[in-house]
């Protein structure tokens, strides 16, 4: 196989003919042939190959070619030449959301910016478009997609099924209907790569990691739907635990329990967006409020040992890795923001009062001098978990959100890993750069996963 970079352009004329500089003849193996079978998506069609004299990598689409395949447009492109003269121009990206409203400047409702974004970027080396469940037509296997046109607004066109598929659904909920099984399941059926899968269950990840080996050591004591029993044990032993909901996110639901001796019992929390805090006299006591605030919800809790965390002004600190799979199909951390919990907060998210900082900064006011060692340490063990959960899962993943913590004696600890990562950590004005690198990482693994990368890319 080999991998070409040229220009494509259209022309009127409605034969299946394709026009072919010579220096691309030479790259895609063509020279004598009379006969092609292009490649677009899931289409295939045949042409007749004419080449003509112009200097550079040119390839002339006449109509009959390009309504056939669906090509939504001129300009540069890769071209891979497989077995039997197969030429197939991509790659054709397709990234899934989908939104509250059907509205067409706004159809992934908050996630339009980053899926903009996206398709700013990823269009100087792919055809790539967005696309909703609805826009499937299975029958036809063909999607209407959203592209980016020149002026930012998005325009409709009609595609086959792309090479790959980034996930970037936005719903636990929705993730799990049979509609959205079954759709996933068609894409694999048809060898179409499709990352990442879905949202992570705390529970599975969990139980997941602490019996591997290598990692185990780095994921707090955990336990599933634990009984009060359970939970007084954790709590005697640990003196702070954090109760969690197994599918929860932005720290919605999550108790910071506390053991005082001789003072008694506390619970902070978060109510109508302010943070709260109860003192029991009793663990029975606390347990009974929240039995009574949450009864069979309770179920699908998890409770996990308490870190002493380092601090800054009073507050503790932990860290969003931001981690991406690249054109070489490796694990790279490649944007970290240092969380600071609010005065008062059960978690350091910054719906919740929490502050963003760089790492750098967070760390040197901590560690001092031995900031960069604690640092690289970190993206090590970051690293390392991803690769574990890679290994324990049996679908595709591109990209990992860890909630990181360091306690005071510098040891690592991961309290979450989300498959789907939000990207708040990219607004803070030092971190803008990692926010185009996580981008840049997104389409070199696109890339990679349908068979367009680079030679120097491996």
């Amino acid at each position: 196989m080999s991998l070409t970079f040229c220009n494509v352009h259209f022309t009127q004329q409605p034969q299946r003919v394709v026009y072919v500089s010579g220096s691309l003849m030479k790259n895609l193996k063509l020279s004598g042939k009379k006969s092609v079978h292009l490649r677009f998506g899931g289409e295939r069609i045949p042409a007749t190959v004419k080449p003509i004299k112009k200097p550079g990598k040119h390839l002339y689409l006449a109509s009959g070619i390009r309504k056939g395949i669906k090509i939504p447009q001129a300009g540069g492109i890769f071209l891979r030449s497989l077995q039997d003269g197969e030429v197939q121009i991509g790659p054709l990206i397709g990234v899934l959301s989908d939104g509250p409203t059907s509205s067409a400047t706004n159809p992934f409702g908050s996630r339009t910016g980053f899926i903009k974004q996206l398709l700013r970027q990823g269009s100087k080396l792919s055809y790539i478009f967005a696309f909703t469940p609805r826009d499937i037509q299975w029958d036809s296997e063909t999607i209407n997609g959203y592209f980016l046109g020149e002026s930012g607004h998005f325009i409709r066109k009609k595609v086959p099924l792309p090479d790959v598929v980034y996930n970037r659904l936005p719903s636990r909920r929705a993730e799990t209907t049979p509609a959205i099984t079954q759709l996933r399941d068609r894409f694999i059926r048809r060898r179409i790569p499709f990352f990442n899968w879905s949202f992570f269950n705390k529970s599975d990840i969990y139980r997941m990691l602490e019996k591997d080996p290598l990692v185990g050591r780095y994921v707090p004591e955990s336990i599933m739907s634990p009984s009060p029993e359970q939970i007084k044990d954790l709590l005697d032993r640990h003196s702070l635990i954090y109760y969690k909901p197994n599918s929860g996110s932005l720290g919605n639901g999550i108790y910071r329990l506390s053991k005082i001796q001789r003072s008694g019992y506390y619970a902070r929390y978060r109510k109508n967006g302010r943070n709260a805090l109860l003192r029991f006299g009793s663990f029975a006591s606390m347990m009974r409020t929240l039995q009574a605030r949450h009864g069979r919800s309770l179920r699908g809790y998890v409770a996990q040992q308490g870190i002493r965390l380092i601090e800054i002004d009073g507050c503790p600190i932990d860290f969003r890795f931001h981690m991406h799979k690249n054109g070489k199909n490796q694990w790279a951390v490649v944007g970290i923001g240092a969380k600071k919990a609010g005065k008062g907060s059960v978690t350091t998210h910054l719906k919740n009062g929490g502050s963003l900082l760089t790492p750098e900064q967070a760390l040197a006011r901590t560690f001092g001098p031995r900031s960069d060692e604690v640092l690289r340490s970190a993206k090590s063990v970051a690293i390392t978990l991803a690769e574990a959960i890679e290994s324990h899962h049996q679908h595709l993943i591109g990209e990992i959100g860890f909630d990181i913590g360091i306690d005071r004696d510098e040891k690592i600890w991961m309290f979450e890993a989300n498959a789907k990562p939000g990207r708040s950590i990219f607004k803070h004005p030092s971190l803008r750069a990692e926010g185009r690198a996580s981008v840049d990482h997104i389409l070199e693994h696109c890339l990679y996963l349908s068979k367009f990368r680079r030679r120097e890319n491996g």
